[in-house]
């Protein structure tokens, strides 16, 4: 072939308008690369490509690459095609004929470049993962996706597919994802180059992989492994503290109570309004003697009233604009936001978190907002550190939870968590527990979260949740609600954390003056039926801890996900592929939460193996089965013999 030069382990093909670099980046795994200006760039985003070895051989009209399983092809036409074991799993599609036009780039005002990569639709393939979306798909062949994130959408640009392969979109630009019938694509408005990841393999080997590639998870501390309360708002110090004393009383173990937003003198201050919780630290004392931790919301925005702005409008801390106000979000004013990317922010912002939450010993915080929402959505209006908003923007949460994770590994706190509601590949090894933003209290609201839970997991993203009964819309005297809110507690106790959260339908006059609060949201505002069922399941949980927090550790050894698809223990049985609504929760326990209201009965799919129901121990064989749940029961099965079954 023209124009190809090959080394022991790269190869470069020149073509009009392209220069192509094909890579081993880990066992099993081969990195492409194209560059439309013709110049290599070692930019790896977050990726952390591992040394591997390749086989390269040379054709007339062709190279091809092995590394272990996975095979790459290349041809003079600029042809791609990867073989598994010998097999095509992913295969590019020309634009043009002659069989020619494979990748697209136009170059732009900017000086960067719009680009895409098409490749062919292959009949029974699925595809999993790309974050979590409320899209009601657990099977995402035949949708099309922004990738971008806003409030309850957070997308990882990842996929694995049924055919044996994981793949790394490996760009932060806004751009889109078509998994369609006629084909798959990836395209990006705003790039340097087209950046993509293979790996080969079943899903246990290739979410490994894509563990070492972008990030191990820390090992989740024990005091997160339990019961979280929260809801909008406790409005005062001692509101929140007797909402924990009457835990205690009731002997209902909780893990961690939070802090929501408004708590502070102004967006930006990063400090507890004293007029309202006038004594921080004997406040996280008593929790502590209670054995509960406390999580402070924090907000990326700041107003011009904060005694922050200044200082950092300043030196340039916060994101920028092209056009118009660096007020990109309206929410009780016009706010800016700081910008995550740049070092000096994050080092200015820690020092205040530090100073007004930590040291008053405030344990975790809670990074709302963290995509960060801009309204309205033009990105390339955005300026950041790391480069324009459309070509870097899903790298905002990424060093959003890097600052957290580095202040805190310098005060000495071991595996720090970070609830956040945003995410980016890699984000994981920073201690992002990340939950599905602010989602509607209704059944297909907790129809859809299953199925996005599981793509989530998909994603090496292992800490994942959602607020129990939803965020929006729940009205605690309904009848219907009361029935939501079991149900969904039943889902928390098989989630990877379990925290109660919501803005419940105010009943009666507001009080606040700073921020309106909606009615109380805690095990015992759902009625007196509910009550003993909720107390209950909190309990499970606690039993469950030990078993929770073995695979917690599993998580962080090799990203395996605690909460995954039936396909991801069961892959070469062909129903998994199919069953978005049951999964496996660790290695012993199948999950099957029932998500309609008024539903008492739920179709369960058991592969092979002996199966023994939780709420009977009658035992079960490989197929399908139909097991009754009244309100205060759910559906769950663990491997004959597994000692968890003990703790139902």
């Amino acid at each position: 072939m023209h124009n190809l030069t090959v080394h022991k382990n790269e190869i470069l093909f020149a073509r009009a308008e392209e220069l192509v670099r094909i890579t081993p980046c880990h066992q099993n795994a081969i990195r492409f690369e194209g560059f439309p200006d013709c110049r290599c760039t070692d930019e790896n985003f977050t990726l952390m490509p591992q040394s591997t070895d390749a086989e390269i051989v040379e054709e007339e009209n062709a190279v091809t690459m092995t590394v272990g399983c996975l095979q790459v092809r290349l041809t003079n036409r600029g042809k791609i095609t990867f073989y598994r074991d010998g097999k095509v799993i992913l295969e590019e599609k020309p634009e043009l004929t002659f069989e020619d036009g494979y990748r697209h780039y136009d170059n732009k005002s900017s000086g960067l470049w719009s680009a895409r990569a098409t490749f062919q639709s292959r009949e029974g393939e699925h595809f999993y993962g790309l974050g979590h979306e409320a899209s009601g798909r657990f099977d995402l062949k035949g949708c099309s996706f922004d990738i971008r994130n806003v409030n309850a959408k957070c997308t990882i640009p990842y996929v694995y597919s049924s055919l044996g392969y994981g793949f790394i979109w490996n760009n932060p630009a806004i751009g889109q994802v078509e998994l369609s019938e006629n084909r798959t694509r990836w395209s990006v408005q705003t790039t340097k180059k087209i950046d993509y990841v293979v790996i080969g393999g079943a899903p246990k080997e290739v979410t490994e992989a894509l563990a070492d590639l972008t990030g191990h998870a820390p090992v989740m501390p024990h005091w997160a492994t339990g019961f979280w309360q929260s809801r909008l708002r406790y409005e005062t110090q001692e509101e929140l503290l007797e909402v924990a004393r009457r835990y205690h009383r009731e002997g209902i173990p909780l893990s961690v109570i939070i802090a929501d937003y408004f708590h502070w003198t102004q967006q930006g201050d990063y400090r507890f309004d004293p007029a309202f919780w006038p004594d921080v630290p004997a406040m996280t004392e008593e929790l502590h003697r209670m054995g509960v931790k406390l999580v402070v919301s924090v907000w990326p925005t700041i107003n011009r009233e904060s005694e922050n702005y200044a200082h950092m409008r300043q030196n340039n801390l916060l994101i920028r604009t092209s056009r118009g106000s660096d007020r990109v979000f309206e929410f009780y004013g016009w706010q800016a936001e700081i910008d995550a990317t740049n070092p000096e922010t994050r080092a200015f912002v820690w020092r205040k978190l530090k100073e007004n939450y930590l040291d008053n010993g405030v344990d975790a915080l809670w990074f709302d907002e963290a995509e960060p929402e801009i309204h309205p959505e033009h990105f390339d209006n955005l300026i950041l550190y790391a480069g324009r908003g459309d070509e870097v923007a899903l790298l905002y949460p990424y060093y959003y939870s890097k600052m957290a994770y580095d202040g805190f590994t310098e005060m000495g706190v071991a595996n720090p968590v970070t609830l956040t509601r945003c995410a980016y590949l890699g984000s994981q090894k920073f201690g992002a527990l990340v939950w599905s933003g602010d989602i509607p209290s209704t059944f297909e609201s907790l129809d859809q979260q299953v199925k996005a839970g599981l793509n989530m997991a998909m994603c090496g993203i292992v800490w994942w949740n959602t607020d129990i009964g939803g965020f929006y819309g729940g009205d605690t005297w309904s009848e219907s609600y009361r029935e939501l809110i079991v149900r969904w507690f039943q889902y928390g106790v098989f989630s990877p954390v379990m925290r109660v959260h919501g803005n419940r339908k105010l009943h009666g006059e507001k009080h606040d003056v700073k921020e309106p609060t909606g009615d109380p949201n805690e095990l015992w505002s759902f009625g007196e039926e509910n009550f003993p069922i909720l107390k209950d399941l909190v309990m499970l949980r606690e039993r469950l801890r030990p078993y929770i927090e073995r695979h917690m550790e599993i998580a962080s050894q090799k990203g395996r996900p605690i909460m995954r698809p039936m396909f991801f223990d069961f892959p070469e049985d062909e129903t998994c592929y199919t069953l978005g609504t049951q999964y496996m929760f660790g290695d012993d326990i199948l999950f099957a939460p029932i998500v309609k209201e008024g539903q008492t009965e739920k179709r369960v799919y058991l592969p092979k193996g002996q199966w023994i129901l939780t709420k009977d121990k009658r035992e079960y064989g490989e197929g399908f089965y139909t097991v009754h749940a009244e309100k205060h029961e759910f559906v769950a099965f663990v491997k004959k013999d597994a000692a968890v079954l003990e703790c139902f």
